[in-house]
Order: C-alpha cells, then sequence, then structure tokens
C-alpha cells in the first residue's frame, strides 16, 4: 500500500505459497505447449522474432436471450513471454470488432503483440536464440538468421550476409563489430551494421 500523497510504502506483505497447484514438469509442458501455438498456430500474430512468447487464442460468439448471436464474437489473446520463465502475461479481449476478420489470431493477438513489444524495453528483457522457430506461411513477413561475419574480411561478409542490406563504419578490411549480433533474426533484406577495423 503506498501513501497517496509521497507514494511512499505504507504497508507490504509479501503472499504466502500455501500448496503447488501444478508441478513443475506439468508447468514447463504447458508453456512449451503454448509457444508451439504462437510459433506454429493460431496465435502466430504474436510472435516476437528473438523473444519466447507463450500465447492462446479465443474467439466466443455471444449469447442473447438464450441465442447466439450472428457475427458478434468476443475475440481474445492471452500470452506471456519469455515463455521459459514469465515475467509478464497480458490479456487483450475485443468486444464485436466491426470491420475485422471474426478470429482472436487475427485480430487480439497483433494488438497483444504490440504490448509486449512495449514490455521488453520497460522490462529489460534479453534477446535470445532459444525457442522454437517460427514456420512461415506466404503471408508472414520472413525473417533470417544472421551468421558471425566478425573476424572475417569484406568480401567474406559481403557472401555470408547476401541478401541484407549492409551499412559500414570505420576503415579497414575486417570485421571488428556487428549489429544485430550472430544468430539474431533479422527482416528479409533487413540492415546489419558492421564496424571494420
Amino acid at each position: 500500500m503506498l501513501e497517496p500523497e509521497t507514494n511512499s510504502v505504507i504497508f507490504s506483505k509479501e503472499p504466502v505459497l500455501k500448496r503447488k497447484i501444478i508441478s513443475e514438469e506439468s508447468s514447463k509442458l504447458a508453456r512449451y505447449a503454448l509457444e508451439s501455438v504462437v510459433a506454429n498456430g493460431s496465435g502466430r500474430n504474436a510472435y516476437i522474432e528473438n523473444y519466447r512468447v507463450g500465447g492462446k487464442t479465443g474467439t466466443a460468439q455471444k449469447v442473447q436471450e438464450g441465442h447466439y448471436m450472428i457475427g458478434n464474437y468476443i475475440l481474445s489473446f492471452m500470452g506471456f513471454m519469455p515463455a521459459d520463465d514469465p515475467e509478464i502475461v497480458v490479456y487483450v479481449a475485443i468486444d464485436h470488432p466491426i470491420g475485422a476478420i471474426q478470429y482472436g489470431g487475427q485480430t487480439a493477438a497483433p494488438v497483444a503483440k504490440s504490448i509486449l513489444e512495449t514490455a521488453i524495453s520497460v522490462l529489460n528483457l534479453e534477446p535470445t536464440t532459444e525457442g522454437m522457430e517460427k514456420e512461415y506461411n506466404w503471408m508472414d513477413t520472413k525473417y533470417q538468421k544472421i551468421p558471425n561475419v566478425v573476424g572475417m574480411n569484406v568480401d567474406e561478409a559481403k557472401k555470408a550476409l547476401k541478401g541484407f542490406q549492409i551499412e559500414y563504419s570505420g576503415e579497414g578490411d575486417n570485421i571488428l563489430y556487428q549489429s544485430p549480433s550472430a544468430n539474431s533474426y533479422v527482416k528479409e533484406n533487413g540492415t546489419v551494421k558492421l564496424m571494420l577495423g
């Protein structure tokens, strides 16, 4: 509890865990399944390259006076990240969106993704090369893994980074540093910055 004028803590109590709801193994399996929903299932619009996101979509047809309403849905997405050790959970529900595709994965998941992307910088979450890779379909923006070019000369780096835009800084023929780092994912035809020395 905070004092309203000074915002200082006047009362604090840690929650007491009375019993374990599920086992660690069951929790791990559930997180894995929900990460798969985002990487390869209906929640793919919440996928964030270089971060592990888990989640589940929802599409519920509304009821009025005991009957399902025609074309009236609540679309939702509940997501969390990092999927292996969650620090944030977000729930987005959109009641009867007009002019939108009536599926939670199409309408609510992109909103949740935007919130989770903001949380990355707020919570200082580090990118990772672990987790599930997204299986792309023809509608998706495609990403490619960046190879490690540090230590290569300029010609070798150009060949290794074929398909990417390259920006150079510094002088010399050898690559001293690259950004984004090796094994990160960047949009196809994205930019990789190289420092020469």
